[in-house]
């Protein structure tokens, strides 16, 4: 029965937790479209529409809503493409409660709009697959005319834009500028397409097959894309950005911090990059049905407190650990994991260790893990971030046996690109974290006609944002394409 109670959200139903932690398969299985129009039905179309403000990408949310109410999905999901051709994607993982809902009227008086299940549900519904009457296949590029231009921007139709990196920034800049009738060249290091919501996002949170249409769409729109090139390594920078009349960098924040801690070179120690690389791209947990194996031991510590560590603490579970425990140094209020994240991560059975913080990881006679020393913290004062800062307590050590550990504290950019540029005299400029500097308004950077966006300016950030960078940057090109005369 659906709730009728106006200050409450509509719930959405998962995967019961001992069904689910057997599986990949998606935990949340999204709204029916009388629980889409029932929770719809909440919104009260806010003149100043106060959501849009808290939207890194300004979707118009009341407009989109409204047309749910009026059961009209299909006009729901066009208002959401407006600005954002990712929406199924958004809806599944971005921190909606801390953006978009945090600043919804009716979270006043009580639930804010779930507006994050409501996008996903107009992409969900409207989807290729979907039995909808009225379902669609891809956004919308303008038709050719007879000499194979798009009319609407002739002047286009001749510009080649090169992208560097497949993640969420490279894939919204691509289909922007496909949309446009711009040809666009597509490089990813690794050997599928899809950065991070590939290899970083489990398939339990965000279906793989939703990226893979993604990428189909921008094939069948004229998008070619280079699978395992090395831009700074296979190719040259330089070469990427002369060869087009405008470059897109967006290869993200790939390389993983660790703590510098004695033991961190042991067997069995992982970064949560290549952790969940190993799983979600390679099945290493279908080891030895596919080649890449990972050793997960009965008992796994997951170090961190972000979305990324329960994403790794629910791989570990459903990869056949035992038991798996998140160690984070504040308490759960100053965990910046959506709240949904950790609430899943504790019904699958997962333990959390609070106000700890590890010294050392002790391995055996043959250099693998076999346990964890702690020690006990409590918070002081706010940190420069705002949270309370972690202050060790004298004396209260103590050991976790583990076989397994997993370090999930951060990413930075992934300093090739900087070193090529530094060997090849390249003036891109770069600040004291490795970010490149790019502008805020266009996002070009230090060299004309070279844009970048998403993580490897802003360091690890949320998947809109992203998006929303490499959006801005591909109607910054447009806008410069038609404005001035390229060389």
């Amino acid at each position: 029965m659906i709730n009728t109670d106006s200050n409450k959200q509509i719930n959405m139903d998962n995967l019961a937790p001992d069904i689910r932690v057997q599986t990949f398969s998606e935990v949340a299985t999204g709204y029916t479209p009388q629980q889409a129009k029932a929770e719809a039905m909440r919104c009260l179309n806010c003149k100043n529409a106060p959501c849009v403000q808290g939207c890194p990408v300004a979707v118009k949310i009341p407009e989109f809503i409204e047309a749910i109410k009026n059961d009209d999905n299909q006009k729901a999901r066009e208002i959401i493409e407006q600005t954002n051709l990712l929406g199924d994607i958004c809806g599944r993982v971005c921190p909606q409660e801390r953006q978009c809902q945090s600043k919804c009227v009716r979270g006043i008086k009580g639930d804010s709009i779930a507006i994050g299940r409501l996008e996903r549900f107009a992409f969900d519904v409207t989807a290729p697959n979907s039995t909808a009457p009225d379902s669609t296949a891809d956004f919308t590029t303008p038709e050719p005319d007879a000499k194979g231009e798009h009319a609407t921007n002739p002047q286009l139709n001749t510009k080649k834009v090169a992208i560097v990196g497949s993640g969420p920034a490279g894939l919204s800049c691509a289909a922007t500028l496909a949309q446009a009738g711009i040809k666009v060249d597509v490089y990813e290091a690794l050997h599928d397409f899809g950065g991070v919501l590939l290899y970083g996002i489990p398939n339990f949170r965000l279906p793989k097959n939703i990226v893979a249409n993604f990428i189909d769409n921008l094939k069948s729109k004229g998008v070619r894309l280079y699978n395992n090139v090395v831009v700074g390594k296979t190719i040259k920078l330089s070469k990427i950005y002369t060869d087009y009349d405008a470059t897109f960098i967006g290869a993200g924040a790939g390389l993983p911090r660790f703590q510098g801690i004695p033991g961190e070179q042991l067997s069995g120690v992982y970064s949560a990059n290549e952790f969940l690389t190993r799983i979600n791209l390679m099945h290493a947990n279908r080891f030895p049905t596919f080649d890449t194996p990972v050793l997960i031991g009965d008992n796994v510590a997951i170090i961190g407190g972000g979305n990324v560590a329960m994403d790794a603490a629910r791989c570990a579970i459903r990869s056949g650990a035992k038991h798996v425990t998140i160690l984070y140094r504040r308490t759960e209020a100053e965990m910046p994991a959506r709240a949904e994240e950790i609430e899943h991560a504790k019904e699958e059975g997962i333990e959390f260790k609070l106000l700890v913080n590890p010294l050392q990881i002790i391995g055996d006679d043959n250099g693998f893990v076999k346990s964890i020393e702690l020690l006990k913290m409590q918070l002081g004062e706010p940190d420069s971030s705002g949270r309370r800062a972690p202050e060790p307590i004298p004396n209260s050590n103590f050991s976790l046996d583990v076989q397994t550990v997993v370090v999930a504290i951060g990413q930075t950019p992934n300093p090739l690109i900087r070193r090529q540029a530094d060997h090849e005299q390249i003036p891109l400029n770069f600040n004291t974290k490795g970010c490149i500097v790019a502008n805020e308004d266009d996002f070009e950077t230090s060299i004309d006609n070279v844009y970048a966006g998403g993580d490897i300016v802003t360091g690890a950030a949320t998947i809109i944002l992203a998006m929303g960078a490499g959006r801005k940057a591909a109607l910054s090109m447009i806008d410069k394409f038609k404005t001035h005369k390229q060389g």
